[in-house]
């Protein structure tokens, strides 16, 4: 008597004719400090890679969801405490062949800005945490170099459209600070007055703050002082000008 053929699910679907992989994520976490864009690395404790830097992440859980796992990730391996407020945007999955030596890895990148920089402490199989400046952070473990490009690009690309550079900024700020947002990530110097009236004259870009002004150094009257507004999308978009100074 022959055994019975094991269940093979809806459909006589066979769950073992396909190759397990394993799901990561890996996340880009973007802040200015001094003037220039930083993303938050992590020395890699294990192979492969073993002391390469790295986005931080992981792999993902049983009965985890992506994002829950990309922060639990964050936290065990920077030390950021307060990171179950804050923004995580799902940006694109990585599923190249080969991109993990150990295994068929499927990564879900996400990417996360901050207004400020807390200083990370290395945790979990992280040797060190630090934030290192985005133009001379590469080259890093796994594909994480092309990971991070696409996350400055797509950023880069929002800033257009969307209200994404508050983002950035403390909760009351100059114009002046959400320019040098604008200037960083785009790397492009922009005409101040002309920043200052597209900002003014979109519909709930940003509030004033009643009687709010900041010294912002050297001479002449404090800087008004700005929130975001209730808008989320940019209408009209706030267009990157070209090297040449056109709008693209």
């Amino acid at each position: 008597m022959s055994a019975p053929e094991e269940p093979r699910g809806p459909a006589g679907y066979d769950k073992y004719a396909y190759e397990p992989f394993a799901v990561t994520v890996d996340l880009a976490v973007l802040t200015l400090r001094a003037g220039a864009l930083h993303v938050l690395l992590v020395e890699r404790g294990q192979e492969p890679y073993a002391g390469h830097w790295a986005l931080p992440g992981g792999f993902v859980l049983p009965d985890e969801s992506a994002e829950t796992a990309a922060r639990r990730e964050l936290a065990e391996e920077t030390g950021l405490a307060d990171v179950t407020g804050l923004h995580l945007e799902q940006s694109r999955t990585y599923s190249e062949p080969g991109r993990d030596p150990r295994m068929r890895v499927v990564s879900v990148a996400f990417t996360a800005l901050l207004p400020d920089a807390p200083e990370p402490r290395g945790g979990g199989d992280a040797v060190q945490a630090r934030w290192l400046p985005y133009d001379s952070s590469r080259p890093l473990a796994f594909d994480h170099d092309r990971i991070l490009a696409d996350a400055h690009e797509r950023v880069g690309a929002q800033l257009e459209s969307t209200c994404l550079a508050t983002a950035f900024c403390p909760p009351e700020f100059t114009l002046g600070e959400l320019q040098q947002v604008y200037e960083t990530v785009w790397g492009l110097a922009l005409d101040r007055p002309n920043f200052r009236r597209k900002v003014l004259a979109t519909p709930g870009f940003v509030e004033p703050v009643p009687g709010g002004a900041r010294l912002t150094g050297g001479r002449g009257k404090p800087a008004a002082l700005y929130r975001a507004g209730p808008a989320t999308a940019l209408h009209p978009p706030l267009l990157r000008p070209t090297r040449e100074g056109r709008p693209t």
